[in-house]
C-alpha cells in the first residue's frame, strides 16, 4: 500500500530567517521529534528565537503534529511575536481540538 504524502509548505516569508537553508521538506516524524526536543532544550536556555527556529522546522517535517505547534505558539509568545503565536495556535487548536492543552490555548487567542 502506497503512503500518502501530506504537501509540502514552504514557511511564510517571515520566517524563512529562522530556518537557515531552503531545504525539501518531506514528511518526517522522527526528525519532527529531535526538532522538538531541541527547540525544548532552547526554551530552557531562555533562547527563544532558537527554540522558534526549531519547532517550525518540526512543523515543516510534520505538519499533523499538534505538539510542534504547540510549542510553536509558546517560543512566539516568549519572544514576543504576537501574531506568530495566534497562527500556531490557531493550526494547533484546528489540528488537535481534542488535546487537553486547547482551552488553556483558547485563553491567550
Amino acid at each position: 500500500m502506497a503512503q500518502v504524502q501530506p504537501p509540502v509548505v514552504d514557511p511564510p516569508e517571515e520566517d524563512e530567517a529562522l530556518v537557515k537553508e531552503k531545504k525539501e521538506y518531506e514528511f518526517n516524524p522522527i526528525q519532527a521529534l529531535a526538532e522538538i526536543k531541541i527547540g525544548r532544550y532552547y526554551m530552557k536556555k531562555g533562547s527563544f528565537r532558537a527554540a522558534e527556529g526549531r519547532f517550525l522546522e518540526a512543523s515543516l517535517w510534520d505538519p499533523t503534529s499538534a505538539d510542534a505547534l504547540y510549542e510553536l505558539g509558546k517560543a512566539r509568545e516568549r519572544a514576543g511575536n504576537k501574531k506568530g503565536k495566534v497562527e500556531a495556535w490557531k493550526k494547533f487548536v484546528e489540528l488537535a481540538p481534542e488535546d487537553k492543552r486547547v482551552a488553556e490555548v483558547k485563553k491567550k487567542l
